[in-house]
């Protein structure tokens, strides 16, 4: 039996979230009603709690964060069709229109009609059931463990920036940002058969864990600058956000390299042209995901991408503010997850 009411974490205002009753979402005609199990905490989820905005989207009424979710579905639609009651799940976040220009092109992410769990004015998943459409609602093998099915929504990022990259067997990777992004991104790297992934971060903790994943070479970036430690990539996969230290990464990338910017940082970059244009170095940037969870999926459970050692910290709907902040005071934290039904 499914409840009609349900707990919800509502960010009120920045620095405040709290606990309410809410009714529990009743599911359209196509739409799937999950009973959310586990949902990692995200770099974005935390900058919508410390400043009420991200970019150009502002936090204007309540809003419940949270978008790496996964669960088990508890009733359907009228129409849908794909998923049965009891089947554990994955959720892909974001409902595109359908029938813009760019979703006809299989290019969904960046419909501007988006409607993307925690992204104002649409709600998330730090709450005990949500209803999203059938067609993102992602059968996951019991292999996985709810926490790593929330987690498959980091690890379509890790997809989605080594296919735009191009990354292939043979190729030389560098990750700049050891972060759950940068972690996972070098594990994909690695599944795409590049055959040299480094890994940077200023933290050492990080770079130990980047290693113990397959990294195969690791720079405290804090101790040796980048353009003296000799990499020298086909492929930068920018994960820190760090305006300065991208521009450094760029400068060290070889002939018709290849540069995708994953990380969110600083709203300008400073860009090394003549290395640019004299290398002939590809510049792109990443947003989210398309096409790209039956691959994580299958990546996940395969083993080839570690999910559940990224998991740190864990905590009920209550302490949803904690999970949010622990990286500022623990710096053992890698991902925080929270349990909803806790």
């Amino acid at each position: 039996m499914v409840p009609t009411s349900m707990r919800a974490s509502v960010l009120r205002a920045a620095g405040d979230v709290a606990t309410e009753e809410r009714p529990v979402p009743v599911p359209g005609p196509r739409e799937v009603l999950v009973r959310v199990t586990a949902v990692g905490t995200c770099g974005s989820d935390t900058h919508y709690y410390e400043h009420g905005r991200l970019g150009p989207f502002v936090v204007e009424e309540p809003l419940v964060l949270g978008h790496e979710a996964g669960g088990v579905v508890a009733a359907c639609g009228a129409e849908a069709s794909r998923h049965t009651p009891g089947q554990r799940v994955a959720l892909e976040p974001g409902v595109p229109c359908f029938t813009c220009a760019l979703c006809r092109q299989g290019r969904y992410n960046l419909c501007p009609e988006m409607r993307f769990f925690a992204t104002p004015p649409v709600d998330g998943a730090f709450c005990e059931y949500v209803a999203l459409h059938e067609e993102f609602v992602h059968p996951v093998p019991d292999t996985l463990s709810d926490e790593a099915a929330g987690l498959v929504e980091p690890l379509s990022v890790g997809v989605w920036a080594n296919r735009r990259a191009g990354v292939a067997p043979g190729a030389r990777v560098l990750v700049t940002g050891a972060g759950p992004v940068g972690l996972i991104a070098a594990q994909t790297a690695r599944a795409f058969g590049a055959t040299d992934v480094t890994v940077t971060d200023v933290s050492q903790r990080r770079l130990e864990l980047a290693a113990e994943l397959g990294a195969s070479a690791t720079v405290d970036a804090g101790r040796t600058p980048l353009p003296e430690s000799g990499v020298c990539p086909d492929v930068l996969l920018e994960c820190s956000g760090v305006p300065a230290a991208a521009s450094e990464a760029i400068g060290t990338v070889d002939r018709a390299g290849r540069v995708v910017l994953v990380g969110m940082g600083g709203a300008e970059l400073s860009l090394p042209l003549s290395h640019v244009q004299n290398f002939e170095i590809e510049v792109t940037g990443t947003f989210r995901y398309a096409n790209t969870w039956p691959a994580a999926i299958a990546l996940a459970a395969s083993g080839r991408v570690e999910l559940d050692r990224l998991v740190t910290h864990r905590y009920g709907l209550e302490g949803v503010a904690d999970a949010l902040t622990v990286s500022a005071r623990d710096e053992t934290a890698v991902k925080a997850v929270v349990h909803p039904q806790e």
